[in-house]
Formats: C-alpha cells, structure tokens, sequence
C-alpha cells in the first residue's frame, strides 16, 4: 500500500523535530553534568580573567534596598578596611561613633572589644536590616535635614555667623544650622576618640552635618581622630574647612583620617583661612 507523498510529509517533519529536541536534551544534560555546579562566596561571582576580577574588586558595590529599590551604599574596598580597622586596633578599646551602617561597619564592634560603638543611622531598611551583636554595641536611627544642594549656602552660613564657630556653646543648643541637636543623648555624653563620617548615604542628603558635628564633637575631647569617606566635592569642602588640612595626618584611598587635640577653648576651626578645594 502506498501512501502519498503529500500526506508523509507532516510525519516526517513531526519526527525530525521529536528527534531534534531529544538531540538536544541529551547534549545540554551531559554538559550540565560534566562540569560540577558550585556557589559563589559571599555573593562574588566568576570572573572570566584577572583583569576582570580586579575590575569588580574595584567597582561599587549596590546593595539591594526594599521593593526592588537601591541604599547605593559603596563597600569599603580591602584596603579601606584595613586602613580603619588598624586605627580602630590602636586606639582600642575607645568609644567609637559612626555615622553611617554597613555590614562591614559591624565588624568595627569586634575590633573595639571592650569600647563601646555607636552607630547613626537614617536609612529605615539598613535598620530593619542589621542588628546589634553585643550590649556594647548601639544603633540608633537618625534624621537629617539639610540638602546637597544647599552645601554653598550651609558654608557660607557657618563662616560668617559666630554661632557656628566651636565650642561657642553646647552642640545641643547650638542655632547653628549645621549643628545635629537630634541626636541620641549617649552621642553628646560619651568622649569621642574616633569618630567615623560615612553617612548619610546617597547624594540628596549631603554630609555637611555630619563633618560639622563630628568636628565639634572632637573638640570637646582630649584627641580624637575623624575619618572622612570623601566621595564628593562638597564632602572635601566641610572637610577643609572644619577639620582642617594642618589636622590631616594619613590617607588612604577616599578616607581622610583628621586627628584633632587641645582645641576645647578654641574659637576658630583652623589657623589658616585658606581653605584647599580640589
């Protein structure tokens, strides 16, 4: 019996296809198995070349916020990291405030076995996010008000108003509008010895607050060290400014460590003018 040849067509191409995804069932199945599956470290993920990784290492890295959304927080590189962690070690056991939360920041506590840590915070997730791993230990949330785009006028404000200048009156009832009068009384109480501006994070909020009251605060000890993350323009301008360049004792990378002594009774900031923009 013969069939004809319009009719074995569509058989023949329903078998071709049926042999087809079979062949390639078979291919990705042996492949999958030939080169064994494995997990990347600590969210890493494969580099193709050298050149690459080192790319990565240096890169931002973005950690995810809630509903899809971004913190834009930058981990400290390595050598960031070892760069505060050795003062952290020397100073230690000290009482240390930052302002600013990382999941590396947290590893400071461990270094500070026997001080007591404060860290400020304003970012609601990164406070739901973290937690405290001893009594010694302290997060506490935040506010802050004033803008980026307000740095100029905030400068100007603080250099030609008395107010600002330091230890002209406590920083609780200081008018001054750089001045953080929020924050937790533990902050105001405790001696500073280093003193850690990485927050807030983001470009919006600006850290021209937090370099102001943490010179202010440094002041009001007998040495204490500030460490800068600089990232912007305006975070070398408060820095320059109120923590000064005759201060600036290391750097590595984008920190600025400023070591600030026996300025309790002083009425300027710094003993030259001159303020250095870059």
């Amino acid at each position: 019996m013969k069939f004809p040849v319009k009719k074995l067509l569509p058989v023949l191409v329903f078998i071709f296809s049926i042999l087809r995804l079979l062949k390639i069932a078979i291919t990705t199945t042996s492949h999958s198995l030939s080169r064994p599956a494995t997990l990347p470290l600590s969210g890493q993920q494969e580099c193709s070349s050298p050149s690459e990784c080192k790319a990565r290492s240096n890169a931002p890295v973005v950690e995810s916020g809630p509903r899809g959304t971004t913190t834009n927080a930058t981990l400290l590189t390595p050598n960031e990291f070892t760069f505060l962690s050795n003062l952290i070690s020397k100073r230690a056991p000290c009482n240390l405030h930052v302002f600013g939360l990382q999941l590396q920041y947290l590893n400071l506590s461990s270094i500070n076995a026997g001080g007591i840590t404060l860290f400020l915070e304003d970012d609601p997730y990164k406070l739901r996010q973290y937690k405290a791993d001893s009594n010694r230990t302290r997060i506490y949330k935040v506010e802050y008000q004033v803008s980026a785009k307000n740095a100029y006028k905030m400068l100007k404000h603080a250099k030609e108003n008395p107010i600002c200048a330091p230890r002209t009156s406590l920083l609780q009832q200081s008018t001054c509008k750089l001045a953080l009068r929020n924050l937790p009384q533990e902050v105001y109480q405790l001696k500073r010895d280093v003193v850690v501006v990485d927050g807030p994070s983001g470009e919006a909020p600006g850290r021209m607050t937090t370099i102001y009251t943490a010179s202010m605060l440094a002041r009001a000890g007998e040495t204490s060290d500030v460490v800068v993350h600089i990232h912007s323009t305006i975070e070398k301008w408060f820095s320059w400014e109120f923590l000064c360049e005759e201060n600036l004792v290391s750097a590595k990378t984008k920190f600025w460590n400023f070591r600030i002594s026996d300025q309790s009774v002083s009425t300027k900031f710094c003993s030259s003018e001159k303020v250095q923009i870059e």
